[in-house]
C-alpha cells in the first residue's frame, strides 16, 4: 500500500472515530436534557394530573427529616382570601398535602375533621393544600367531608416542592415557633395525630 493510501484510509477511520464520539456525547446530552425536562415538567403539572414520581401513600409512618425554620408559604383559600405561615406562629401546625382522587386522603378526612374541630381552640391549626387536583374537585371534597379548616390549591405544586412532597397524603408539623419538627407518610389515626399534638403542645 503507497503512503498516499495509508493516509488515506487513517483519515478515514479518524473520521468515522471522531463521528462516532461526537454521536455518544450528543445522546449524553440529549438524556441529561430529558432528566431536567421531566423535573421541570413535575413542578408544572397541570392541575388534576399527577406528575411522575408523584405517588399515593398507603403506608404511615414517621418520615426523619432534618428540623429546621419551615419553608414560609401564601396559600390563595377556596374562600378568595390569602393564607400566610407567618400569621400562624404561635400556633402548632399541621400542614397537609392531599389530593381529591386520593383514596387513603379521602378515607382520612373524615378524622382530620374531628381533630380539627377538638383542637382547634387548644393553640393548633390545621391548614390543607390540594395538590395536582382541579379546583371543582378540591371544593367539592372539601363540602364532602366537612372541612372546616383553612384549605387551598397548589394547582402546579411549587408549594409541594418546596417542602419536598413525594406522594400523598403527607403531613408536616411545624411547631409554635415556626420551626418544622415531624413528617409523616400516609394516612395517621385520631390517636397517633392527637398524639403528635399533645407532643407539640406540650413544649
Amino acid at each position: 500500500m503507497s503512503a498516499l493510501e495509508t493516509e488515506n484510509v487513517a483519515a478515514s477511520t479518524g473520521q468515522h472515530s471522531g463521528g462516532a464520539g461526537r454521536r455518544f456525547v450528543a445522546l449524553v446530552v440529549l438524556l441529561a436534557m430529558a432528566g431536567l425536562i421531566g423535573l421541570f415538567a413535575r413542578g408544572l403539572a397541570k392541575p388534576g394530573q399527577t406528575p411522575g414520581g408523584v405517588a399515593v401513600n398507603t403506608q404511615l409512618g414517621e418520615v426523619e427529616i432534618r428540623s429546621g425554620p419551615a419553608r414560609p408559604f401564601e396559600l390563595t383559600l377556596f374562600d378568595g382570601t390569602a393564607l400566610t405561615l407567618d400569621e400562624l406562629r404561635g400556633q402548632v401546625v399541621m400542614v397537609d398535602f392531599w389530593a381529591s382522587w386520593c383514596p387513603p386522603c379521602r378515607a382520612e378526612a373524615p378524622s382530620l375533621a374531628r381533630v380539627y374541630r377538638e383542637y382547634r381552640g387548644k393553640g393548633v391549626e390545621f391548614v390543607g393544600i390540594a395538590i395536582w387536583d382541579t379546583a371543582e374537585g378540591a371544593r367539592n371534597y372539601v363540602q364532602q367531608f366537612g372541612v372546616t379548616y383553612p384549605s387551598g390549591l397548589d394547582p402546579k405544586g411549587r408549594l409541594a416542592m418546596d417542602y419536598g412532597v413525594t406522594g400523598i397524603p403527607e403531613k408536616y408539623f411545624i411547631s409554635r415557633d415556626g420551626t418544622l419538627v415531624k413528617k409523616f407518610n400516609g394516612p395517621m389515626d385520631e390517636a397517633g395525630l392527637k398524639q403528635v399534638l399533645d407532643e407539640l403542645l406540650a413544649e
